[in-house]
């Protein structure tokens, strides 16, 4: 039995998860609405506040899509409820990034800037010239969205120059040496 699988999901108060046919769920929560087609296969069924993923029988194809039905759930319920957010930094002399209405401007070293375009649901927030905030109630789309921002400039293992996520650690290089 997979361990993540089998736990149950709990629905805070003020969240409606709705199971349609061939597992259409549709999650609606103070932070917005998110709808997925999760896999057929398993049977999710709700008791009260609890969300159960069964699979059928234990075949390699159910028990491989058991625990990745229940994360999802999971992950749409939290979206919903708390959100998701990613925090970057920009390293770097000269590096620097500013919002213009819906656009987030960047300046990575580059002889023009890169202009990104703010996707609906999804938030970009700029604190200061070398921190961006993605947030947003789907796990994917903020996930996404800030790994297109850090593909711009990914940060380098000499000097450690680039755009990076606050929690990553950058493996530095030593770099040439003398004669």
């Amino acid at each position: 039995m997979s361990r993540i699988g089998r736990m149950p999901i709990t629905v805070p108060a003020g969240v409606t998860v709705t199971v349609g046919e061939n597992n259409y769920v549709t999650v609606k929560g103070p932070k917005g609405t998110l709808e997925q087609q999760l896999n057929s296969r398993v049977t999710i069924t709700q008791n009260g506040n609890e969300i159960v993923v069964t699979r059928p029988t234990d075949e390699k194809a159910d028990r491989s899509v058991h625990g990745l039905t229940r994360a999802l759930l999971n992950n749409m319920v939290v979206g919903v409820t708390t959100g998701y957010s990613k925090k970057l930094e920009v390293v770097g002399v000269g590096y620097k990034v500013a919002m213009q209405g819906t656009k987030l401007v960047l300046n990575l070293g580059y002889s023009h800037p890169i202009h990104i375009e703010q996707p609906a649901g999804l938030k970009i927030e700029t604190p200061d010239a070398n921190t961006i905030i993605v947030s947003g109630s789907d796990k994917q789309a903020v996930g996404q969205l800030a790994a297109v921002i850090r593909s711009k400039r990914p940060p380098e293992p000499y000097h450690g120059k680039g755009v990076k996520y606050s929690d990553e650690y950058i493996r530095r290089k030593a770099g040439k040496t003398g004669k």
